[in-house]
């Protein structure tokens, strides 16, 4: 569904205070830190990470009404919850600006901060990317690297500027990509790469001495974002390019999706397969074999559809035996 898929975005503010200092006294820090998910899966980033004994936070901005979770759990620990359509307005950025934030970090936040809110940050704005920069600067870094087939992604924490994922990197963690694991799968892992990347970075980054290394930009690339239609099923591909784009667009993502006569089959879940014994079988094509619809694109490579819909109903072997027969179905497009 339509709400299944979408991205939700909020943005905290919040005033940490290390009560460990070594001269006794108390150092104010404050750190905005916006977020986005395609769920509330992020809420350990801040109940992990910005709620430490010893850090206490001073206000929340959430733009997000599905957050209510949060800010009522962050309301239990005193911090005031304001939730603003925009967080570039004229009356946000004063409201920053009274806060006077030593940092701003923004945790999959879909919007980008303006230049006037990044400059209220008087040690500097950071973002954490979904991606090892420079790769996959820009939109759904997750989803593009497992549709282009990548082995491992992660987690980056860098300084954000007016151009988009390209900041100086204060640190970064490599998760794995298993050949069969979906964008929702790897989501998971990049999620818990990026709680720990905060976990090890945040106290150098009060302290004064994290790291700080420029990107080499020419190392990587710009990715636009993605919509719905970008799913469907180009079967002149191989096998493989056709299993990573299932892959990377399976739900909670809108799938994958090809033409059949009479509706619209999506593809959820795929499997390679050894490729037709019969070498007269049309290509593109699909048909059931050992009780398995097979999808064969143009090259002959052979892909096991393991969970699919036709005009949104599950559809099974069987189900496409009783439709088209023991024939194979054409996916020439």
């Amino acid at each position: 569904s339509a709400a299944q898929h979408a991205e939700l975005g909020e943005a905290l503010w919040v005033r940490l205070q290390n009560a460990d200092d070594e001269d006794g006294e108390e150092d104010s820090v404050t750190v905005q830190a916006a977020w986005i998910a395609a769920d509330l899966r992020h809420s350990h980033l801040v109940e992990g990470h910005l709620l430490k004994p010893g850090l206490t936070c001073a206000v929340l901005v959430s733009s997000n009404s599905q957050a209510a979770r949060i800010t009522e759990a962050l309301r239990k620990h005193g911090i005031e919850a304001i939730t603003p359509d925009d967080a570039n307005t004229p009356a946000m950025l004063e409201r920053l600006r009274a806060l006077q934030p030593d940092f701003i970090f923004s945790f999959y936040y879909r919007n980008m901060l303006t230049q006037a809110v990044l400059d209220t940050a008087k040690r500097g704005a950071l973002n954490m990317h979904g991606s090892l920069l420079p790769k996959y600067r820009g939109r759904v870094p997750i989803n593009w690297a497992v549709i282009n087939g990548e082995s491992e992604t992660g987690a980056t924490l860098h300084y954000m500027t007016a151009k988009p994922d390209a900041g100086d990197i204060v640190g970064q963690q490599a998760v794995s990509i298993g050949a069969d694991e979906t964008a929702a799968v790897v989501f998971r892992k990049v999620t818990a790469a990026a709680a720990q990347t905060l976990d090890r970075h945040l106290p150098g980054l009060v302290a004064g001495n994290a790291p700080r290394i420029v990107q080499d930009l020419k190392a990587g690339a710009y990715f636009g974002g993605r919509k719905p239609a970008d799913g469907r099923i180009d079967w002149t591909l191989p096998a493989t390019r056709v299993h990573n784009l299932v892959r990377g667009v399976a739900p909670p993502y809108p799938g994958a999706f090809t033409a059949l006569p009479g509706g619209t089959l999506k593809v959820f879940r795929s499997q390679l397969a050894e490729p037709p014994a019969n070498a007269a079988l049309p290509r593109p094509s699909l048909s059931v074999r050992d009780g398995h619809c097979i999808a064969v694109c143009k090259d002959g490579s052979a892909l096991r559809l393991l969970e699919i819909e036709f005009e949104g109903k599950p559809f099974t072997a069987q189900d496409f035996l009783s439709r088209f027969g023991d024939n194979p179905v054409s996916l020439e497009t």
